[in-house]
């Protein structure tokens, strides 16, 4: 007898909804001012993503990703990447055990709920390439072995766009394994000022403590797989994928991953929006931050300075969205 699908009438909103705000609440009172930065970080944990922090130095990248590891009761491990960073350093590497004659696997820092990597593109290309299994398939290789990676799992990767002494510019492979791109920005006036009277006597990392679990948090993803999304909604992400591979101003469009991550933002967007089922409007809040990253602009559209967050924009507006649930 063939199952009977999920209702959305079986998606607890409200643990969704309580987990969230927890998580939400402990990174603001880290990261001031930046509530649309904060909401993107969460949804995409929520949406079992990755998330790129891209931005200039000094606005709060790497405390944005330590503020959300620790809000989370779980395993957490931290990367500095470096050019002299080997694979073996975020996979792991068997190692002989001279008393047992056989060889153990040593986990490597990329087991772990939440990894925090710090300037990614200062790793070698052969060390990026490291994290191309873990973060599509949730699992590593090693030696003809394989070992899953834990639940949920989370990698926030930083990296300085302006600074390219030094650095290895991530592939387009690599890119598209990040569910989502943001950028902080600078602060508000009133907001940097809060900052210089808080952070300046002591650093409020220190004062933060997990307010929720691992285990919390997986329940909350699986709840958001549930949410009820049309035909016409599946409809309306095809359609807009299309459109980029077709636009004119674009040399590569989005990708089919692309797409089913559009669709799994979209779908945790919805759920923290407090509805058990996903509207257009929760496909177009997140389509720039998860295909400005993903699309290349041609030649003729960089030197009319149109950014790929233009060419979103444009992609949106020319869709037509679809009516009815």
């Amino acid at each position: 007898m063939p199952a009977i699908p999920a209702t959305p009438e079986s998606v607890d909103l409200d643990h969704v909804q309580g987990v969230a705000s927890a998580i939400t609440g402990a990174i603001s009172t880290v990261i001031e001012g930046k509530a649309e930065v904060v909401q993107t970080a969460v949804t995409v944990l929520f949406a079992e993503g990755h998330l790129l922090v891209e931005d200039v130095p000094g606005v709060g990248k790497t405390m944005l990703a330590k503020s959300l590891a620790r809000a989370i009761d779980c395993q957490v491990s931290r990367v500095q990447f470096t050019p002299d960073l080997l694979p073996s350093d975020i996979t792991g590497v068997s190692v002989f055990n001279q008393d047992n004659r056989q060889f153990e696997f040593r986990k490597g820092a990329i087991f772990a709920n939440v990894v925090v990597g710090d300037e990614i593109n200062r790793a070698s290309p052969k060390t990026q390439s490291a994290l191309l299994e873990s973060m599509e398939e949730r699992q590593v290789t090693v030696d003809g072995h394989t070992y899953p990676l834990p639940r949920p799992f989370l990698v926030m990767a930083t990296q300085n766009p302006i600074e390219m002494e030094g650095t290895y510019p991530l592939p387009e492979a690599q890119r598209d394994r990040f569910m989502a791109r943001l950028s902080i920005g600078y602060p508000s006036t009133t907001s940097e000022m809060a900052m210089l009277e808080s952070h300046g006597r002591v650093n409020p990392l220190d004062a933060l403590t997990p307010v929720t679990t691992a285990e919390d948090v997986q329940a909350a993803i699986e709840a958001i797989r549930l949410l009820h999304t049309s035909d016409a909604l599946r409809r309306y992400v095809v359609e807009l994928m299309a459109s980029s591979r077709t636009h004119r101003q674009l040399r590569l469009g989005a990708s089919p991953r692309a797409g089913l991550q559009l669709l799994r933002a979209a779908r945790a967007h919805a759920a923290l929006s407090g509805r058990d089922h996903v509207l257009p409007e929760d496909v177009q809040h997140m389509a720039v931050p998860v295909l400005a990253h993903r699309i290349l602009p041609t030649g003729e559209a960089s030197l009319a300075r149109h950014s790929t967050i233009d060419l979103v924009h444009d992609l949106v507006g020319r869709t037509t969205v679809p009516s009815g649930r």
